[in-house]
């Protein structure tokens, strides 16, 4: 069994407190982790500046190498964790047993975290639509062939991150930071600590300082709200509570449910058929954990039949091993988390004009000995009013929604992506000025389909940096 210690800038540390990480289904501890309290990270976060400064010592460029290098050694190495050792292999199998993921959804969201760090430099460039990375790093500066002056303020010297268990694909957004130089503190999901200490013995492996990172495990709430209270820029990801906490914090960046949808226009939807697998697709990737996973459909028409084709081809999925290529559903590894969501969603389903077309398929809460399973539900609202109407939760569910097309944008709530199928230009031009919705697709673009190039629910060198005046001129200096 591994022992996993803290990561204190670089260093290992043992703590006399250590938590079980254990097999969803069997219960046996595949580590220890070492827990630490908020104290710690508080008297740490003094030294935060020493983390941005030990990467200030490689040009950008040289930080984008070692990253490219990085993600291969993440991909395809033996890398150390604690007081051994981890293959690619065993890490798919240890992140699934104690996350509840299928090992093949788990392999998927490695192979996304290898492409980010891979592909950072077109990333950033995206993101910074072509600022030069050396003006970042310095302060200020010219853009070739630009006599105009920049200047851009970090407002950290490193980026916290309190981070989840349910989706191992999350990790993407906060890599790159590193690129950026500024350091990393680290709050691992108790039961999926296995990706940020493999990425950050990836980049230690492939020449980037260790003092520039700091893994803080601890259960409870106290480690996570310390760092959010002692860093000053940082993400967090939770429920709506969570979001709610937040909001208007100009330190946090939150990440929650993202209730997605997809808009099936009036001049489209007649031809509903064409577009199934694409909805079935966005509602059913994944296991529907990702805040990019369909959680609604709306249409003016037609919602009856879409809601039934698309029960058929989801409501039948069996619960399979994890080690099984086809196994389509993650589990529920947290004790009384699946009743709960199957309590709240009954209460939805007995109000009037909510109709379940899973139903026929079985029931959808299977209890086991150590965790249990919700198997996907359509059910469908027949008007926006309907609370199903903006429900989300961490399985595939989806309310398909019957609403005029008039009111759609003003009644579909926020929505992290939305997918329009229209070639209706004046709907089209209005979704663009909805200020509720973030990523917007026009035409037939899965919601779980990600673009790197585009900025993920808020453009991380905004939530970074700040533009600022900088202006210059020489000192004369008396000769004494």
């Amino acid at each position: 069994m591994l022992n996993i210690p803290a990561i204190r800038w670089g260093k290992p540390y043992d703590s006399l407190e250590k938590e079980d990480v254990v097999h969803f289904r069997t219960g046996e501890p595949i580590a220890q982790l070492s827990q630490v309290g908020g104290g710690i990270l508080k008297r740490d976060m003094r030294k935060a500046q020493s983390a941005r400064d030990a990467l200030l010592q490689f040009s950008p460029e040289e930080i984008l190498e070692k990253l490219a290098v990085a993600g291969k050694l993440y991909l395809e190495a033996d890398l150390p964790i604690g007081d051994g050792s981890q293959t690619p292999e065993a890490f798919v199998h240890a992140q699934s047993a104690t996350t509840g993921l299928p090992e093949h959804m788990c392999r998927s969201n490695m192979q996304k975290n290898a492409f980010v760090l891979q592909n950072m430099p077109k990333i950033l460039d995206s993101l910074t639509r072509g600022l030069d990375l050396n003006i970042l790093a310095r302060g200020y500066g010219k853009e070739p062939g630009r006599d105009v002056m920049l200047s851009y303020q970090v407002q950290s010297p490193v980026l916290g991150a309190v981070l989840p268990s349910n989706s191992p694909g999350v990790h993407t957004l906060w890599l790159p930071a590193v690129a950026l130089q500024l350091g990393l503190v680290l709050k691992p999901g108790g039961k999926e600590p296995w990706t940020p200490y493999r990425i950050f013995s990836a980049m230690v492996e492939a020449g980037l300082p260790a003092e520039a990172f700091s893994l803080y495990p601890g259960a409870g709430g106290d480690v996570g709200a310390s760092l959010l209270s002692s860093v000053d820029r940082a993400m967090v990801f939770g429920g709506q509570q969570t979001i709610d906490q937040y909001a208007g914090n100009p330190k946090v960046q939150p990440h929650g449910p993202g209730f997605s949808k997809i808009l099936l226009a009036d001049d489209v939807v007649d031809d509903w058929p064409q577009y199934l697998d694409l909805m079935v697709q966005s509602v059913f990737a994944n296991s529907g954990r990702s805040c990019i996973n369909a959680s609604g459909i709306w249409a003016s028409r037609h919602t009856r039949e879409i809601a039934q084709a698309i029960a058929e081809k989801i409501g039948p999925t069996e619960i399979k091993d994890p080690t099984d290529d086809q196994a389509a559903l993650a589990a529920f590894t947290m004790p009384g988390m699946a009743p709960a969501v199957w309590g709240m969603i009954e209460s939805d389903l007995a109000e009037d004009g909510v109709t379940d077309y899973t139903a026929s398929y079985g029931d959808r809460l299977v209890q086991m000995e150590r965790c249990d399973y919700l198997k996907p539900m359509v059910v469908h609202a027949e008007n926006p009013e309907k609370q199903v109407a903006s429900k989300e939760y961490m399985f595939p569910f989806v309310s398909v929604v019957e609403c005029p097309q008039e009111e759609m944008i003003q009644k579909i709530g926020y929505s992290l992506i939305c997918t329009a199928i229209t070639g209706n230009e004046e709907f089209a031009r209005q979704l663009v000025n909805a200020t509720h919705i973030d990523r917007l697709n026009i035409g037939p673009i899965p919601t779980h389909k990600v673009d790197w190039l585009q900025p993920h629910e808020g453009n991380i060198i905004e939530f970074l940096f700040r533009s600022r005046a900088y202006q210059s001129a020489p000192v004369q200096v008396a000769a004494s």
